[in-house]
């Protein structure tokens, strides 16, 4: 069994751990968590690794946000992986922080990084855990808030969310999409 775990951001230092980024984020603690690191590989930061007799590979694209689809397209056609297998990590404005969505399918929602994908893979039924970003900005900031750091006060429950995530990708191989959106849709994070 091998599962393609894609998390969505945006390369480059001025983009690290921002709310867009946090895609990167949770594939990232997902690869440190299972003792394996990125290289730098075609169109994408690439980690592969075993858990229980699962072979994930783990990618966060390089070609910036709005090309996504290429990078995840080219890595599932690559390792022969089928879209029930394939997981995208994306941050989601219309999510209050609280909350972490499972589905196994679903429109773009306006997010250009979806949007990508979906034009590459022509569907929107490929399973996504989106991640609540929140959307405490003022009329006309949404780019400025989608690429804003956490606030402080933010930072544990987030931190506490992308430990939930990892479990979420793990409960997602092992169980099954199901399983995993039992668990995690109807939760309300807070610390």
């Amino acid at each position: 069994m091998k599962f393609l775990i894609a998390g969505l951001g945006n390369p480059g230092n001025e983009y690290a751990h921002t709310r867009h980024n946090i895609g990167f984020d949770v594939v990232n603690a997902f690869v440190l968590k299972h003792n394996a690191s990125f290289r730098v590989d075609r169109l994408a930061y690439v980690s592969e690794l075993k858990w229980k007799g699962k072979i994930f590979i783990c990618v966060c694209p390089t070609t910036f946000m709005n090309l996504s689809g290429k990078a995840i397209r080219y890595w599932m056609e690559k390792e022969k992986i089928s879209i029930p297998n394939l997981l995208v990590v994306v941050d989601d404005l219309a999510l209050p922080l609280s909350k972490l969505r499972l589905r196994p399918g679903g429109s773009d929602a306006g997010h250009n990084g979806l949007k990508s994908l979906q034009e590459e893979l022509q569907t929107t039924d490929y399973p996504k855990l989106r991640f609540g970003i929140g959307n405490d900005y003022p009329k006309g900031m949404q780019a400025d808030f989608v690429l804003s750091k956490w606030r402080k006060e933010e930072e544990p429950l987030v931190k506490f969310k992308i430990e939930k995530s990892v479990a979420v990708i793990e409960q997602f191989a092992a169980q099954g999409i199901t399983a995993a959106m039992n668990q995690v849709n109807n939760q309300d994070f807070s610390l």
